[in-house]
């Protein structure tokens, strides 16, 4: 996060996130789901402006047309939750311009990375009057992947809707190649229909399992919610095919979908070719929503 003190403005940089494990455990009564996932960090990222203003008030600007600038957008309520809780912005309001690079309704928690993020970088602004836990439950009340984005850590075991957090060894020496389809993917309605899966073939949800830091690997990386996906975008498993065929280690889907991501080991003969190679392939099918990141 950099800071302009004089003009009151942070500049701050909302990474995208990856999931390498998603299971999928029982409903709550709440309608979120109780969640094992294993999340990483990634260097793709939304950029975001805000100035901190003497006057009440909130404003957001983006130049993404398919990015609503009113309440409805995650980082405006982000920013309203801070300040409804903050003592030391009392009687401030908040000036935001959104960047977005992370596609929207893609499975990598673009909107939840901004707002994460922004409620990190405001507590930062304002004397870290709110300590992590405290920051952790005001994401949770936005939204399940929100808590994630306001640690530090780059790579945790989470468990609940997502707020309880282990930080373990982020997956190192790789970079991966995203594919985003450019579909948008509602994820309240793909847990909808892997619950309602469940039960036709008279099951419960996946139960207990539980996760330990030390097994965590390249070789166990596995979504709950990619079969479902798939079913209603067989696009997804094109992609899955097209990347397994360059020479990716792995391949998944991240969260609900659609966006699919391959990992590349600096071990494997010939990666940056085989990188260089399948994002110029992918990028032929699907336009500028191929991305690499680290």
């Amino acid at each position: 996060m950099k800071i302009n003190s004089n003009q009151k403005i942070l500049h701050l940089q909302a990474p995208a996130k990856i999931n390498l494990i998603l299971r999928v455990l029982s409903k709550r009564d709440d309608g979120y789901h109780e969640l094992e996932t294993w999340m990483q960090k990634i260097s793709l990222f939304d950029t975001i402006t805000a100035e901190i203003l003497d006057a009440p008030g909130i404003s957001l600007t983006c130049q993404d047309s398919e990015v609503p600038a009113d309440e409805t957008n995650l980082i405006w309520r982000a920013a309203d939750t801070f300040l409804q809780r903050s003592k030391n912005a009392r009687n401030k309001g908040i000036s935001l311009n959104l960047q977005k690079n992370i596609p929207v309704s893609a499975g990598l928690g673009g909107g939840s990375s901004d707002a994460g993020t922004l409620l990190k970088g405001l507590n930062d602004y304002f004397a870290n009057e709110f300590s992590t836990a405290e920051l952790i439950e005001m994401g949770k009340s936005l939204g399940a992947d929100v808590p994630f984005f306001v640690v530090k850590d780059r790579s945790v075991l989470a468990t609940g809707i997502g707020e309880k957090m282990l930080p373990v060894q982020p997956l190192a020496k790789c970079r991966f190649i995203l594919v985003n389809p450019g579909i948008r993917v509602s994820t309240a309605l793909i847990f909808e229909k892997f619950t309602l899966t469940r039960v036709d073939k008279n099951s419960t949800l996946t139960g207990f399992r539980k996760i330990h830091p030390d097994d965590l690997a390249l070789t166990v990386l596995e979504n709950d919610l990619e079969k479902v996906t798939i079913e209603l975008f067989p696009v997804i498993k094109d992609i899955k095919e097209t990347l397994q065929s360059s020479g990716a280690d792995a391949v998944l889907m991240s969260g609900s979908g659609p966006t699919v991501f391959g990992v590349f080991t600096e071990s494997a003969p010939h990666s940056n070719d085989n990188i260089e190679n399948a994002v110029s392939d992918l990028r032929q099918k699907y336009g500028d929503k191929v991305y690499i990141a680290d």
